[in-house]
């Protein structure tokens, strides 16, 4: 079997789990099965975060706002999701993909790259490995996956999407379950694909490629190259005309580390008050640092994100030469961003993310011993001041629960850092 395959031929898995939110909350309540059920923010501001596929019948899709959903599926059932318990649910699987390969790349909780290459001499080919996959993610957790195998990840990706089931008016089609594109026939599956199935092919491409009268991606495949690279530019022209010809070199790449770490909530209604915005990112920030803290890292740079009620939306950014890992230490450089900045016309979403991650430094705090106020303070000073105090708080969260030990003034507000993720309800506060 393997003697066969050419030489450097890789065989890549993308393993793409089955309405993965929808279908976590329908293990715990078995009575939402069969029933349009909506994992999202309920209220008027919330986005569609996934959907059964009886929603998908009348058209409701992820990312689509709430409101669309309701109108489409005005029967839906709406639940607000567990985004803590839905990466225990990840790990889970994750800890699947392992028994077959070390070589697991995470694109998110619900779906990865596995190059399963060096697995074929003991589980066979790439379908079967596919096959053994869903039967030990079933096994483990009730939940169902989609597998596609190609040589490539582009093309595992593609086939990871025919391997699913289809929703339309008619009913629930089953997928196939495992679908492989051939090697020697990646062409003869790609090439009859929309243009938009490509990856880098956004609304403004398409209407560019659109202008071209390419509208498959073997239109894409036989138009003049430079022609292209003139209409796209360099890199992305290049881009899609490799993938056109079903060309993809990169590698899978196992455990890669995170390269931020964030928090972002929409909101019922407009903040237009610098204390309230600023009591949120307090609550956002001790989220925050202690994902770094259980995380081991400490982070350089923490950014801070704003959309305004118009949607408009900017970022602001401030960077140590020392990591940090306290709420206090990231508060005192988000403080100013959030000072400087006119939130009067309304805000609708905060965030904060700690970025440029690194391993925390055992630091001297000089902080009290030097004369300087409070306000001369650097972040770092603060972090190592709070250092055994955060400990503590670690401690006592590990005991009894998050909830144990808030901020202060984040004790008024009803809902944890990322509950609201897909947005709230217009009863949260």
């Amino acid at each position: 079997m393997e003697s066969s395959r050419p030489a450097g031929t890789k065989t890549i898995l993308h393993v793409d789990m089955d309405m993965f939110y929808v279908a976590v909350e329908l293990r715990r309540n078995p009575q939402l099965r069969g029933k349009p059920v909506v994992v999202g923010g309920e209220g008027g501001r919330g986005v569609v975060a996934a959907a059964s596929y009886e929603a998908r019948r009348f058209g409701v899709f992820s990312a689509m706002s709430s409101a669309q959903a309701k109108r489409l599926c005005p029967d839906a059932i709406f639940l607000p999701g567990d985004h803590d318990h839905y990466s225990e649910v990840s790990a889970e699987v994750f800890e699947v993909f392992h028994t077959v390969t070390p070589l697991v790349e995470g694109l998110s909780l619900d779906e990865a790259f596995l190059d399963v290459t060096g697995s074929l001499r003991l589980f066979g080919d790439g379908v079967q490995i596919g096959n053994e996959i869903r039967s030990r993610v079933k096994q483990a957790t009730e939940l169902t996956c989609s597998v596609g195998v190609a040589p490539n990840k582009f093309l595992a990706k593609l086939a990871s999407v025919v391997a699913k089931p289809r929703a339309s008016r008619d009913g629930v089609k089953p997928g196939h379950g495992v679908y492989e594109v051939l090697l020697g026939r990646e062409l003869e599956f790609l090439h009859p694909l929309a243009v938009e199935s490509l990856w880098g092919v956004g609304p403004v491409t398409l209407e560019k490629l659109s202008a071209l009268s390419i509208k498959t991606v073997g239109d894409l495949a036989k138009f003049d190259r430079k022609i292209l690279v003139n209409v796209l530019g360099q890199s992305l022209g290049q881009h899609l005309f490799d993938l056109s010809q079903g060309l993809d070199e990169r590698s899978v790449e196992p455990d890669r580390d995170a390269k931020s770490i964030g928090h972002e909530e929409t909101f019922s209604s407009d903040i237009k008050d610098h204390r309230v915005a600023h009591n949120h990112l307090v609550r956002l920030a001790d989220a925050v640092a202690a994902r770094c803290r259980n995380a081991g890292v400490g982070a350089r740079t923490i950014s801070l994100k704003i959309k305004f009620a118009d949607f408009q939306l900017i970022t602001r950014s401030a960077s140590v030469d020392l990591p940090v890992t306290s709420a206090q230490a990231m508060m005192h450089l988000i403080d100013p961003l959030l000072k400087t900045i006119d939130i009067s016309g309304g805000v609708r979403l905060l965030g904060i993310s700690a970025r440029n991650l690194a391993e925390p430094e055992t630091q001297m705090s000089l902080f009290g011993e030097t004369g300087e106020s409070a306000e001369d303070v650097s972040a770092n000073d603060l972090d190592a001041v709070w250092s055994s105090t955060t400990s503590a708080i670690d401690d006592i969260r590990d005991k009894f629960g998050d909830s144990a030990i808030r901020p202060a003034s984040s004790l008024s507000h009803k809902r944890k850092p990322g509950s609201s993720k897909w947005g709230p309800s217009d009863s949260q506060a």
